[in-house]
C-alpha cells in the first residue's frame, strides 16, 4: 500500500474507472461471531450501500463493467479469496470521504467477477491504526486454531498502521491477523497482534500476500520494506507465527517504494515444467511513469528466491518485465483459491501520480477487469501473458447484447464506423493487416467533427501499439496526467498484422495485444456526447476486421 505523497512512508491509493453493471443492494449486517479466547471482536460500523449505478449524463464516468464503490475513495485491492461459489474482493477504501484517508477494508461480492454487490465495510480505522493491504486465505485445516474443523476461519493478515496512542509508536508499520467466521461477512481481530514485526520497528514495513508452499507443507508471506526496495519472506505453519525466510532485491527497477509482493508457482505453458514468478509494484518508477507493476521469473527453493535473466538494477526500464504498459494499473495480485488453475489477478485502475485528483465525483477509483495469467518461453527469457478472466469474459458475453461485425479496407483515410460501433462502453475484437500502410487504428468515444476521441494505432516499422488520450476528454486536472502510453510488441511471421482486445468502458480501455503479450491499460474522462467510432491508415492500405459487443 502506498501513501498519496511516495516520500512519506504511508500508502496511497485509487483507482479510476469501474463496476460492470454493477449490481449493489442492501444486505443486512450480520452479527459478529462470539468472542473466542485470546482474540478480541471487532465488527464493521457501516451500512451497506444499497443502489444500483450505471453512466449517466450527472455521472458520466461511472464505470459499466469494472468494480468500484458506490461512493468515496478506493484503491488496492486486498485480501482477495474464492470461497463456496462467491468472490470476496476486499480493498482500501475510505468510508469518510472521496480522498485517501481513514484507510480501511471495504468489501464486494461477485459470483462472476463482472456484477458486484457492495458490503458493509470489513474492517474500520481508527485513531489506534489504520488497515493497510494485506491477503485473506482460507485456514481449512483450522491450522490457526481461529475457529474449528467444522467451521474454518478466514484468516487474513494485513498491515497495521499505528496512529496515536497504538500498540506500536505512531507510524509504525507491522504485520496483524484478523479472522472471520462467517464467510467474510464480520471479521474479529486477533488479540496477540501484531504476530510479525521488525526490530528496530520500521515505518514502511507492509503488503503481506500469503502463498502456500507445498514441498515443505508451509505458508510463506512475501512483505516489503518499501523504501529500501527489498521484499521479505517469512514461513509459517499456523498462521500466527513467522520465521524469516529471506531477503529479495537489487535487480528491477528501483525508483520508486516497492509495494505489494506476491510469489506465484505456474505451469509453462505447452510445457511440463513449473516456475516462480514474483510480481511487484512500483511507485514511482514504472513504465509509464509514476504506479507501475513489474515481475520476476525464477526458482523458489522454499527459503530463497532466485529471478533468472533480471533486468539488472541500473538498467533502462524497458529492460524489466512489467505487467502492463499503461499508466493505471497497479497493485493487483491474484485471487486465493480461484477455480480454473491460473492466477486471476485483480488490480487498481490508478496512479499514484494523478489518482486524488481525477474528476469524479461521488466515487474516486476503481478496479481493472480481473485478469489470468499464462507463463510462455519468449525469445529470451519466460513471459507472462494476460487476458481478461474466462469467467468474466463470459459474464461480458453473457450481460452484452448483440455482436457487431465489420470487414472494410481503409485507404489513408478516416473512415467512421456508422452508429453499431457509436457506443460508450463495448468489448471489441480488432484485426489489422497493414498490407502498404506505416500506421493504422482506430478512434474511440470520437466527437461529431473528429477533433476528440481515444486513439489506439499500430505502427508497422516500430512494431508498437499506442494509446493517445491527448484528445480524449478532461485532462486539466494534473500536469502529471500523460498524453499517451505504447509498447513494442515481439516480432512475429508477419509484422504487418495485430491482432486487438480491447475493453473500453465509460471512463478506461485496456488494450490487450497479440493474445496478450503486451497490455496498455489507461483512464481518461470523454464528453458524455462522444460516442463516435472511426478506423483510419496512414501512408497506405489497410485491411480491417472489427467485432464489437456493446455492453
Amino acid at each position: 500500500m502506498t501513501y498519496p505523497n511516495p516520500r512519506l512512508s504511508r500508502r496511497n491509493l485509487l483507482a479510476a474507472s469501474a463496476a460492470v453493471v454493477v449490481a449493489f443492494s442492501a444486505a443486512a449486517c450480520t452479527a459478529p461471531a462470539p468472542e473466542s479466547p485470546g482474540l478480541a471482536t471487532e465488527s464493521p460500523t457501516s451500512a451497506p450501500i444499497p443502489g444500483g449505478h450505471r453512466p449517466s449524463v450527472s455521472d458520466p464516468w461511472r464505470p459499466a463493467a469494472h468494480l468500484t464503490a458506490e461512493k468515496n475513495w478506493l484503491n488496492d485491492p486486498n485480501g482477495l479469496v474464492y470461497h463456496d461459489g462467491t468472490y470476496h474482493a476486499f480493498y482500501q477504501y475510505n468510508p469518510r470521504g472521496n480522498s485517501w484517508g481513514n484507510m480501511s477494508w471495504g468489501h464486494s461480492t461477485s459470483t462472476d467477477l463482472v456484477h458486484w454487490e457492495q458490503q458493509p465495510v470489513a474492517m474500520e480505522a481508527s485513531p489506534q491504526e489504520e488497515i493497510f493491504s494485506g491477503s485473506i486465505v482460507m485456514d481449512k485445516n483450522n491450522a490457526s486454531g481461529l475457529g474449528s474443523a467444522q467451521n474454518p476461519p478466514m484468516v487474513a493478515l494485513y498491515t497495521s498502521a499505528y496512529g496515536k496512542n497504538g500498540v506500536l509508536p505512531q507510524g509504525a508499520q507491522a504485520q496483524s491477523v484478523a479472522f472471520s467466521l462467517d464467510n467474510g461477512s464480520t471479521w474479529q481481530k486477533y488479540k496477540g497482534n501484531p504476530v510479525l514485526n521488525l526490530a528496530p520497528t520500521n515505518n514502511n514495513f507492509r503488503d503481506p500476500k500469503i502463498t502456500w508452499y507445498e514441498p515443505g507443507r508451509y505458508w510463506v508471506m512475501t512483505t516489503v520494506v518499501a523504501d529500501a526496495q527489498v521484499v521479505k519472506m517469512f514461513k509459517s505453519t499456523d498462521l500466527l507465527h513467522w520465521d524469516f525466510l529471506s531477503d529479495f532485491s537489487g535487480v528491477g527497477a528501483q525508483g520508486g517504494l516497492w509495494e505489494v509482493p506476491e510469489l506465484i508457482q505456474m505451469d509453462v505453458e505447452d510445457s511440463t515444467a513449473k516456475k516462480w514468478v514474483m510480481l511487484l509494484s512500483i511507485n514511482p518508477g514504472g513504465i509509464a511513469g509514476g504506479s507501475g507493476m513489474q515481475y520476476f521469473v525464477g526458482e523458489f527453493d522454499g527459503t530463497r528466491f532466485t529471478a533468472e535473466n533480471a533486468a539488472p538494477a541500473d538498467a533502462p526500464l524497458t529492460e524489466s518485465q512489467w505487467l502492463d504498459h499503461g499508466a493505471d494499473y497497479y497493485a493487483a495480485n491474484s485471487i486465493s483459491g480461484a477455480p480454473g488453475g491460473k492466477p486471476v489477478l485483480l488490480g487498481w485502475m490508478g496512479n499514484w501520480d494523478y489518482a486524488q485528483h481525477v474528476p469524479t465525483t461521488p466515487w474516486r477509483g476503481s478496479m481493472a477487469i480481473p485478469r489470468e495469467l499464462t507463463l510462455v518461453r519468449g525469445q529470451k527469457r519466460f513471459e507472462l501473458r494476460s487476458a481478461i478472466a474466462g469467467v468474466a469474459r463470459e459474464a461480458l458475453e453473457h450481460a452484452g447484447g448483440e455482436v457487431k461485425s465489420k470487414n472494410l479496407t481503409v485507404g489513408p483515410d478516416v473512415q467512421d464506423l456508422g452508429s453499431d460501433f457509436a457506443r460508450r462502453t463495448q468489448l471489441i475484437e480488432l484485426e489489422m493487416d497493414l498490407a502498404s500502410a506505416r500506421e493504422a487504428g482506430i478512434l474511440l468515444r470520437r466527437s461529431a467533427d473528429g477533433s476528440a476521441g481515444l486513439r489506439i494505432s499500430y505502427n508497422k516499422e516500430k512494431r508498437t501499439v499506442r494509446v493517445d488520450r491527448s484528445k480524449a476528454g478532461t485532462s486539466n486536472f494534473s500536469e502529471k496526467f500523460s498524453p499517451y502510453h505504447e509498447v513494442a510488441l515481439p516480432s512475429s511471421g508477419s509484422d504487418s498484422k495485430v491482432r486487438l482486445r480491447i475493453l473500453l468502458d465509460s471512463s478506461s480501455v485496456e488494450v490487450f495485444a497479440q493474445d496478450g503479450a503486451a497490455v496498455i491499460s489507461d483512464i481518461f474522462f470523454p464528453d458524455w456526447d462522444n460516442t463516435g467510432s472511426s478506423v483510419f491508415s496512414m501512408d497506405g492500405n489497410t485491411d480491417f476486421t472489427v467485432r464489437s459487443l456493446a455492453l
